[in-house]
């Protein structure tokens, strides 16, 4: 990652040039062996109409997207799935936590979930829930105060196949804190 300052924002509008940006972050996580409901290869097309249809959920309010941002260049988002069931508005689930290869072990990760979190508050949220099959991922979840949950064996296919194993985790949000 060039010396440029990390910035993170959340993104009202989806457009084409973050749509392609976006599809070559999740093609690279896909090909390094994230397990983020895709299999490898991912082709662009596939990883633009999985943007397209973020991007559709941003616009009509039921998801929040986070990108962080090198210079023009976007190397990390997440995503808050806002809209849930009607017994459940206190919560959001967070999504498709993406870092670029190139930018990773640089704090790109830590600062994508502490503006979800920030947006979550804003959103009235009071309670986040993700799943996880990264170890590295766990140990950020895990300093950054989330609580492990549990772990359910054999819960979805990497990438290049066979099974994995996902973590569960929730992190209680203090209002204004």
């Amino acid at each position: 990652m060039s010396e440029q300052a990390l910035t993170v924002r959340s993104v009202a509008c989806v457009n084409a040039q973050l749509l392609e940006q976006l599809a070559g972050i999740l093609i690279d996580c896909v090909e390094g062996g994230a397990s983020v409901s895709f299999l490898h290869p991912l082709s662009r097309d596939k990883a633009l109409a999985f943007w397209e249809m973020v991007g559709k959920g941003v616009a009509d309010g039921g998801r929040a997207l986070i990108v962080a941002e090198q210079g023009a260049e976007a190397v990390g988002t997440v995503q808050l799935v806002l809209d849930q069931p009607e017994n459940q508005p206190h919560r959001a689930d967070v999504s498709k936590m993406l870092v670029h290869r190139k930018a990773r072990r640089q704090g790109v990760g830590a600062a994508l979930m502490r503006k979800a979190e920030d947006v979550a508050r804003e959103r009235g949220k009071t309670l986040l829930v993700l799943d996880t099959a990264s170890d590295a991922a766990e140990r950020l979840y895990e300093r950054s105060g989330w609580q492990r949950c549990g772990t359910v064996p054999d819960y979805a296919l990497l990438p290049r196949g066979g099974l994995c194993d996902t973590t569960f985790f929730y992190r209680k949000l203090i209002p204004g804190g």
